[in-house]
């Protein structure tokens, strides 16, 4: 019902009916007239064409999203995070969930089995939504009570490498809250934005949730309009500043779950089978485009041959191709932008020192669904292969600057708890870490010290942490947080009630 009932604003044509004169924005190509030109990036083949937001479509939008937010904040918190619930499990319904996993494998490329777990994560949301509520309930201190005002209208920047899962995360606690919202999705995966934006949208009143389309240019009309009140977003550092200034003027609240350089350390007296997998299996997860993906391994000297051999041996399991062949487990790069990002840092690596321990193969040139094991070949689509490198130093880009690929990047440390700690904080990022050792006392200490958001402690901190904590982002990989109480709160602003004699 729920996916049969959904608006469509986003339009696709055939190649031929489009002039295909582009400008290149960010990786993605916007036409002369006006259109995102989406593509598959595991063929380059086109998908459709999505109209690009025009400036009087987004005044229009915010006006109306100003207007909605009145009537929304009304409604009883209680009902409130009652319709989002149902909103939830609409995600649910056949129809819109396969079609939802097909349309983030077909937009940006991650295979079907992990678009599908994307999905599912986004159903049942009841615990969640629980804790949104109660974070936002009157609370009595003495003769006074503390009340929560939604802040207005929020603009939600949403990101490429989780396009439908994403939104959720920021978009239910600030609705919980009675703001409106607007989402604009990243322009790698339009499609599958609209797809979400419409199931909420189908059952809010009338535009409380609204959806704009379209690249940076949209994005910075929409967070600096003076009647925006919130902006949220998830990307990368750089974006996150750019938003940070717009915002600045009229001192805007923010929440901004930028990059990461993720380090993991594995001392000596670690589960060394449950290391490397660990080490492989989230360094290649969404073909290592990941904000919490473990870029950098740092391995005690003293198991490092070992570790490395397991590695690579675990790394041969993992074959590159079409998302859409289920015996695919990588992708394609998002873009061929981020494919040579991350061919450039790995050759600038080699360059200085580093050594190639392992690099898979990609799919031949005639067809994406098929890996020949051939890297020296002319790609259709934008595959990075496997690859596992060693002897790596700090000062190399690939040490310093997140790169969002399929890379196992390996180093090693003397097995000290002060040079593992010097080590994991030595970039500008603090988004998650991941400490490995039966000595779970040792293993806290380093975690304690590491200037990471979140560090998982033997595990993979985004699959393991209690629904109550916050999602955090120290250093250059955050402003403001999300998720948890303090998440949670972000998206409204306290009130003291206070009466006399009490």
């Amino acid at each position: 019902f729920f996916f049969e009932t959904l608006r469509s604003d986003y339009t696709s044509f055939p190649v031929q009916q489009r002039k295909a004169k582009n400008s290149m924005v960010q990786g993605v190509n916007i036409s002369d007239d006006g259109y995102i030109i989406n593509t598959n990036p595991a063929t380059n083949e086109e998908i459709s064409r999505i109209r690009v937001s025009t400036q009087s479509e987004i005044d229009e939008t915010i006006q109306k999203a100003n207007e909605a937010q009145l009537t929304w904040s009304a409604v009883p918190l209680t009902e409130r995070v009652s319709i989002l619930k149902n909103i939830c499990y609409a995600f649910g319904h056949e129809a819109l969930s396969s079609k939802l996993a097909a349309k983030i494998t077909e937009e940006m490329g991650k295979p079907i089995s992990e678009a599908e777990d994307e999905v599912k994560e986004m159903i049942n949301k009841d615990a969640l939504l629980d804790l949104i509520q109660k974070a936002n309930e009157d609370v009595v201190l003495g003769g006074s009570v503390l009340v929560r005002d939604a802040l207005g209208v929020v603009a939600i920047v949403s990101p490429w490498n989780f396009p439908a899962g994403e939104i959720p995360l920021l978009a239910l606690p600030a609705l919980a809250a009675g703001n409106a919202v607007i989402v604009k999705p990243s322009e790698v995966a339009p499609e599958c934005g609209a797809m979400v934006v419409q199931t909420f949208a189908s059952l809010l009143p009338p535009n409380t949730i609204q959806l704009l389309q379209g690249d940076g240019t949209v994005g910075e009309m929409l967070v600096q309009s003076q009647d925006i009140h919130m902006v949220a977003m998830t990307g990368s550092s750089a974006t996150g500043k750019k938003i940070m200034e717009k915002c600045a003027p009229k001192l805007k609240r923010l929440v901004l779950e930028l990059g990461g350089k993720d380090p993991m350390v594995v001392f000596a007296d670690a589960d060394l089978d449950k290391a490397v997998n660990d080490a492989v299996t989230f360094s290649l997860f969404n073909t290592g485009q990941v904000c919490c993906a473990v870029e950098r391994v740092y391995v005690e000297k003293s198991i490092q041959e070992s570790f490395e051999q397991k590695v690579v041996e675990a790394a041969k399991a993992y074959v590159v191709g079409d998302g859409r062949v289920r015996e695919h487990n990588v992708g394609p790069m998002v873009s061929a932008m981020q494919r040579d990002h991350v061919a450039k840092q790995v050759d600038d690596a080699l360059k200085h020192g580093a050594k190639m321990l392992y690099q898979g193969g990609i799919p031949d040139s005639s067809s994406s669904l098929t890996n020949t094991g051939d890297n020296n070949n002319t790609q259709k689509g934008n595959y990075y292969p496997v690859t596992v490198l060693s002897g790596l130093k700090q000062d190399m880009d690939i040490q310093q600057a997140e790169t969002f690929g399929p890379v196992v990047a390996i180093s090693s440390f003397d097995g000290s708890e002060e040079e593992a700690v010097r080590l994991a904080n030595d970039t500008e990022y603090g988004l998650a870490g991941y400490v490995y050792s039966t000595d779970i006392d040792k293993a806290g200490r380093v975690a304690r010290r590491m200037q990471s958001g979140q560090v998982g402690i033997n595990c993979y901190s985004l699959l393991e942490a209690d629904t109550a904590c916050p999602w955090v982002g120290h250093k250059s990989s955050g402003f403001g947080y999300h998720s948890g109480e303090e998440g949670f709160k972000q998206f409204s602003i306290p009130k003291s009630l206070v009466y006399p004699g009490k």
